[in-house]
């Protein structure tokens, strides 16, 4: 956890967090709907020692399909130009690496959930562009977060299966990032949602 303290604008676990609006009950009522439960959590462990020293060639795929797709670097352009903004590109970056592995070392707590507020807030005008003080747009358009799960973690796949495991191992870390990204996808979703239809 320590080199995530030299990651700027990663708050994870600090008192600089709202406490989330969804409740440790609500989010168990969530993890049973989309049938994540202890296996998921350890098929996420094992991912952890398989991806931890593949994060920039992760990252590179990742960005590279933001990168060929306008329509989603979009929100990493400047208002003024329409030109992509590099630095702030760079910071996400630093913090995307991290979100892999908190991804696959997740305790699913209230941290964790404060912390998922916070990313939803910083997709949505609520907060965007306020961490890294950049002049981009003012909104990730919500349209297209959960339709990103699918290149996400497709393009992860071949990564968990770098390290000799068995197929049916792969499988399983597949659909447990599959299941938490569904599930985090959900939780950032709570800005954009209509106050008292969440």
């Amino acid at each position: 956890m320590k080199e995530a303290k030299n990651i700027p604008g990663y708050t994870y676990g600090t008192i600089d967090l709202a406490r989330s609006p969804v409740t440790l009950a609500d989010f168990e009522l969530m993890k049973r709907s989309v049938l994540f439960g202890e296996e998921d959590v350890k098929a996420l462990r094992l991912s952890y020692e398989v991806l931890k020293d593949q994060i920039d060639a992760i990252l590179d795929v990742w960005y590279g399909f933001v990168g060929s797709n306008p329509h989603l670097l979009a929100s990493f352009t400047s208002k003024i130009d329409g030109k992509p903004l590099e630095e702030y590109l760079g910071a996400v970056r630093r913090r995307f690496g991290r979100w892999i592995l908190d991804t696959a070392q997740a305790e699913y707590d209230q941290k964790w959930l404060d912390y998922q507020h916070e990313i939803g807030l910083r997709h949505h005008r609520t907060k965007k562009n306020l961490t890294d003080g950049a002049d981009s747009t003012d909104i990730v358009p919500f349209r297209y977060l959960p339709l990103l799960i699918f290149p996400v973690t497709f393009t992860l796949k071949p990564f968990l299966a770098k390290k000799g495991h068995s197929p049916e191992e792969v499988e399983k870390m597949y659909a447990a990032w599959v299941k938490s990204c569904l599930l985090q996808i959900t939780l950032w979703s709570y800005p954009y949602v209509k106050d008292g239809d969440y």
